[in-house]
């Protein structure tokens, strides 16, 4: 009986393709990692301090230091009330802040995309393997119960020839 017979014959081409393909894959071997370019490094390190709580502890205490000082400021109101240089400064900040953070996100994105890929091709190859296995367990019981089949018969024999026996000795 041929053992890649059984999987052949219940995998499509492109499966059975699939599975050869990844076999010849080392299964601890991840996909590539791309070089980044210094944009990529810069949006991700705008990215990571923007994004921290350190970011956000800084300039609020900035912004408050800057409300107080145009508030009770003794010298000089440079920003009094309603604060419109802040507002100019805060939407400078966020015009140029959420863009980079949206190509950080962007290039997070096709990453997962690539490792998403990666592991979807990883549990297809397990999935074969283990329709495989299945198979090879299937057809090892099979060869064992054939066996077994014949080594009874075999003890059937010998016990109808040793009644046989018995019975002639027993007549004499």
């Amino acid at each position: 009986m041929n053992r890649k017979r059984p999987i052949r014959a219940r995998v499509s081409d492109e499966e059975y393709q699939l599975l050869q393909s990844l076999r010849s894959r080392k299964p601890a071997q991840n996909p590539p990692k791309q070089p980044l370019s210094l944009g990529d490094r810069v949006s991700d390190g705008v990215a990571a301090v923007m994004g921290s709580w350190r970011f956000i502890i800084i300039q609020s205490v900035i912004l408050a230091f800057w409300v107080i000082l145009n508030v009770v400021g003794v010298i000089q109101h440079w920003d009094p009330y309603p604060f419109i240089l802040l507002n100019l400064m805060l939407s400078f900040q966020a015009a140029y802040a959420a863009p980079i953070m949206m190509m950080s996100q962007n290039r997070q994105a096709t990453i997962d995309q690539v490792d998403a890929k990666h592991d979807y091709e990883v549990n297809q190859k397990a999935e074969l393997e283990i329709e495989l296995l299945q198979d090879k367990l299937n057809w090892l019981r099979e060869e064992e119960i054939v066996e077994l089949k014949t080594l009874l018969i075999e003890q059937q024999q010998i016990i109808l020839r040793l009644e046989t026996l018995l019975v002639e000795r027993l007549q004499k």
